[in-house]
């Protein structure tokens, strides 16, 4: 059983915004030719998250976090759908996840462009901690619609910790089964939503601004381009693959932006089985090998922590049968549960430890 401790949120914190800099995960959508569709993400960061599986229960009461920090002096609600996804540092808070509603998505840090409301000692009541929003909206809504209507009514407050004096900053990506995808920042204090016609998403600068990138990248396609001809001769390809030609390869998030979509949008139509298949191997271009990037703590983009940015996690949701299944740096076998097998209307939160 896991207990809400506002030492253990104010820890968690502290860590987060420790390494606020790291930020590396990529996120997609596929849709199935029979009305179904696949979530999948990669999860970087700078130091472990020590991440299990996380089962909520309907019926579980949560304790928002006011302006204070202070779990419980914020909005307090009860959970109305059940919740498979993945925490932090065995805490009651979701990093990711699906509820059994089909709604799934995650948390993507966005140290540069996260901001939060500012929610009066009044109004205090009526808001929740940025490293909450997961947690409230899949245990709240079961549609993007639901959350368009739902999540303007309360506040996100930034809940300045002791231990660090900072924030856990993040944007928010998620789907549903009826087809839509929303992206909901914080910016400049305001909540932004957008509708998300690719279904991808990585980390910062903002997703306007990954939207007008977008564009610039028209020229390239799955399908291999004609050899060229020049006064009778002909110059082919070097092999096939020059369809994509100039696909920026780094880990940078504009990049990995620009190529996660790319696959998306070029992958072929077929059904959700066959879809959650190619997710697996779609993230596979997203995994990032321990020691390729190197957080030095000079550099600005640790936290002043050094450390090494990894892939600790991929996970591959299935909307349509509502199966959570996750492979770990530890454990590259897949683990997979479902909504099918979890009690629904358990007493207490349950975890289950990756490397089950």
């Amino acid at each position: 059983m896991l207990k809400l401790f506002s030492c253990s949120v104010s820890f968690v914190l502290s860590l987060l915004v420790g390494v606020a800099q790291a930020q590396a995960c990529t996120s997609i959508v596929l849709n199935g030719t029979d009305n179904g569709r696949v979530y999948a993400r990669t999860m970087e960061f700078g130091v472990p998250l020590k991440s299990a599986i996380l089962k909520t229960p309907r019926g579980y009461a949560f304790k928002g976090v006011g302006i204070d920090g202070v779990a419980g002096s914020g909005k307090n609600w009860v959970s109305k759908y059940a919740v498979i996804g993945a925490n932090a540092f065995g805490l009651p808070l979701y990093v990711d996840g699906i509820n059994e509603a089909g709604l799934a998505g995650g948390l993507l840090n966005a140290p540069n462009t996260a901001q939060y409301q500012s929610p009066s000692q009044a109004d205090s009541s009526n808001s929740i901690a940025s490293q909450q929003l997961l947690l409230y909206v899949l245990t709240n809504f079961g549609s993007t619609a639901e959350v368009k209507a739902g999540l303007p009514t309360i506040f996100v407050n930034s809940s300045p910790m002791k231990e660090w004096g900072g924030v856990a900053k993040s944007r928010m990506t998620l789907h549903d089964t009826s087809g839509a995808s929303l992206v909901v920042e914080y910016l400049g204090g305001k909540l932004v939503m957008t509708d998300n016609t690719i279904g991808t998403m990585t980390n910062d600068p903002a997703f306007s601004w990954h939207l007008d990138n977008i564009g610039n990248f028209t020229g390239l396609s799955g399908t291999d381009k004609k050899p060229m001809s020049v006064r009778g001769e002909t110059f082919r390809a070097a092999s096939s693959g020059n369809g994509m030609k100039g696909l920026p390869g780094s880990f940078l998030s504009p990049d990995r932006f620009v190529r996660a979509s790319l696959f998306v949008l070029n992958t072929p139509q077929a059904e959700t089985a066959v879809q959650e298949s190619r997710a697996w191997h779609i993230m596979n271009n997203f995994d990032i090998p321990f020691g390729a990037i190197h957080l030095d703590s000079s550099s600005g983009y640790g936290g002043g922590v050094d450390s090494y940015e990894f892939t600790e996690w991929v996970v591959v949701a299935n909307l349509k049968t509502k199966t959570y299944s996750i492979r770990s740096f530890e454990n590259p076998g897949i683990l997979s549960v479902s909504f099918s097998t979890a009690d629904l209307m358990a007493k207490d939160l349950q975890s289950v430890p990756l490397l089950s």
